[in-house]
């Protein structure tokens, strides 16, 4: 990455990462616990669902307050090595 990318954010941001899946009782709860593993204990975040017209997938939209480039590469890295996470926008 060039440093002009990094000026495109000024941190701290509001920002929202969304992962999308199968649509499991469980996913949703999941990808809260995959991003809240790089965020301050304690730290309100935002959780919106939509599952998708036949609602076999379901994306999960999670709106945080970033710190840093290094914090939201980590949370990106996290959702798309996991097998439960078919994308991650």
């Amino acid at each position: 990455m060039t440093d002009t990318s990094e000026e495109l954010l000024s941190f701290p941001c509001r920002f929202p990462v969304k992962a999308m899946g199968v649509n499991t009782p469980d996913f949703a709860a999941h990808v809260e616990k995959l991003v809240s593993a790089h965020i301050q204990e304690g730290e309100a975040f935002d959780v919106q669902l939509q599952p998708s017209k036949a609602e076999r997938y379901l994306s999960v939209t999670i709106t945080l307050t970033a710190t840093s480039r290094s914090q939201l590469d980590a949370i990106y890295q996290d959702l798309t090595d996991d097998q439960q996470v078919i994308m991650a926008l």
